[in-house]
């Protein structure tokens, strides 16, 4: 008897995709816990906008489950395949993940209230989403660059002629 047939064999990227789906649930939740403070008079706002961090960093990090081959629309491919733009949108990638992590561990260090030790803590999980999809980032832009496949396709031609 032989393994199953390429059609039907476990593809675990395939999987990955789908479950980085779930990060528009979890970011909606999020919208959730952001919009709900504005309905009930502003009554437990710290609360409110640490679960949307939880969530927004459990969503983003879903996010970052997707296959870093496929781009998800013309403007990302756009900026992939620059290598200067894709420089920056590594950079401010690093700086949104670094950030709030800093900000959130020093919050936690020094919070005179439980709540803003929580809104911290918020912030460091929010922070943690972002480097998961800083790492498909980078992935995206090794994939994607440009001058990269260019190179490539070159090597590949004149290796061919020797």
């Amino acid at each position: 008897m032989t393994g199953p047939s390429p059609s039907r064999r476990f593809d675990a990227r395939q999987v990955f995709q789908w479950l980085s789906y779930l990060q528009y649930p979890a970011m909606l939740v999020a919208l959730y816990y952001v919009a709900s403070p504005f309905f009930t008079g502003l009554g437990g706002l710290l609360e409110a906008l640490n679960n949307a961090l939880l969530y927004a960093g459990v969503g983003i990090g879903m996010s970052s489950l997707q296959d870093p081959t496929r781009t998800q629309n013309e403007v990302s491919r756009k900026v992939w395949e620059d290598p200067r733009k894709g420089y920056w949108m590594l950079w401010l990638l690093t700086v949104q993940a670094l950030l709030p992590i800093l900000l959130g561990l020093a919050g936690t260090a020094l919070a005179a209230s439980t709540a803003l030790s929580q809104l911290s803590l918020g912030l460091v999980a929010f922070g943690l989403g972002m480097i998961g999809l800083l790492k498909t980032a980078i992935e995206m832009r090794e994939h994607h660059r440009r001058d990269r496949r260019v190179a490539a396709q070159d090597t590949t031609v004149l290796e061919k002629a020797a």
